[in-house]
């Protein structure tokens, strides 16, 4: 089984840039990317990181606002700013050199079982699984291996079946897994007919492969109504850096409030007394606009912009609150929450309220 997915994989890997390079940085740059990310998406953001940063010294050194604005549009930022963190700690205790085995690398802020085996095996061809869930998918239907994957425990039964098979290359093994499982091992339609080893797949023997891999239901995502804020004086607006233990925590956006999508929407009355209560400020609400709903990995925001235009712009005690042109809009790293909402016909009633007189 190995020999025929080394030779397929070495004859028809696809062409993707991290695959052209040794260089440990980038090998782990692009698998932090990967995650819950497509590959055509993580392509260009990839090409643009390493530009940027062609080192882990320069992403070190580099301003964390800097990164954020760079990863707009990637998601799950919480990523990025465990790749900010795993860059210093790799310059100030490994002399900034990624360490080779997985036991040390795994202890990197943000590192995990899979990048940390993926880094060790293809960086420096260390014998050690790196399980995906492409690999699951395709280890548990070569092997009838019907333990629940959404069980974090479950990792281990893969890691040790992997390791009995594992050759010496083990980096192109590995990737060679991964591939598979991402071009013709797919969920619900596998390519068995042209697959390098559906003759040793147990599942294709007896047509069972839709039946793995096993995988509990995930739990239903909690909704909310979304009341988002363009607070507008003059020629500003107000942006907010988010609370550090919430949601988009870190992140440039607009003032939010959020309720239950079981209770009634917000009224205009209540969103300019949560306004004066939270930020002291007061004002009158010019047009209301619902946006787009906004899916986060475990809950949905129903999104409406509130446009309100506010009295007077006080001092707020808070270095973490700005008001900008629109033009400086481009400046902040913007979840996409936020930023795909910011439509023309929206840029435009802003524009058009900016000097709107109460």
């Amino acid at each position: 089984m190995t020999k025929e997915l080394l030779k397929w994989y070495r004859e028809n890997q696809r062409n993707l840039p991290w695959r052209q390079t040794s260089d440990p940085y980038k090998i782990w740059l692009s698998e932090v990317m990967l995650q819950q990310t497509q590959v055509a998406t993580v392509i260009q953001y990839y090409l643009r990181f390493t530009e940027r940063f062609p080192t882990v010294h320069d992403l070190a050194e580099a301003d964390e606002h800097d990164v954020f604005k760079l990863w707009e549009g990637l998601g799950y930022y919480s990523r990025a700013r465990n790749l900010h963190k795993c860059a210093k700690t790799v310059v100030r205790e490994w002399a900034g050199k990624f360490p080779e085995e997985a036991s040390d690398l795994i202890k990197l802020p943000g590192v995990g079982p899979y990048t940390a085996g993926a880094v060790s095996s293809i960086a420096f061809n260390k014998s050690v699984p790196a399980v995906d869930g492409n690999v699951m998918r395709v280890i548990s239907r070569v092997f009838l291996i019907d333990v629940d994957i959404a069980n974090p425990k479950s990792r281990r039964v893969f890691e040790e079946k992997i390791m009995e098979i594992i050759p010496h290359e083990a980096g192109d093994f590995n990737q060679a897994l991964m591939e598979l499982g991402a071009t013709h091992c797919s969920p619900q339609n596998p390519d068995c007919a042209s697959c390098p080893i559906s003759s040793h797949c147990m599942a294709n023997a007896g047509n069972r492969q839709l039946e793995f891999p096993v995988k509990s239901p995930k739990p239903a995502k909690i909704e909310f109504h979304a009341a988002v804020l363009i607070l507008i004086s003059d020629d500003l607006i107000m942006l907010e850096k988010r609370n550090l233990q919430g949601l988009l925590k870190g992140l440039w956006g607009l003032p939010t409030f959020l309720k239950s999508k079981d209770d009634e929407n917000f009224s205009e009355s209540m969103i300019l007394s949560l306004l004066e209560a939270e930020y002291g400020l007061m004002g009158k609400v010019l047009n209301h606009k619902a946006v787009k709903k906004h899916v986060f990995t475990h809950r949905v925001w129903h999104m409406t912009f509130y446009f309100i235009n506010v009295e007077e712009v006080i001092s707020i005690d808070d270095p973490e609150v700005k008001w900008i042109s629109l033009e400086a809009l481009a400046d902040f790293p913007i979840p996409t929450a936020y930023r795909k909402n910011l439509t023309e016909d929206v840029i435009a009633q802003i524009e058009g309220w900016r000097t709107y007189d109460l």
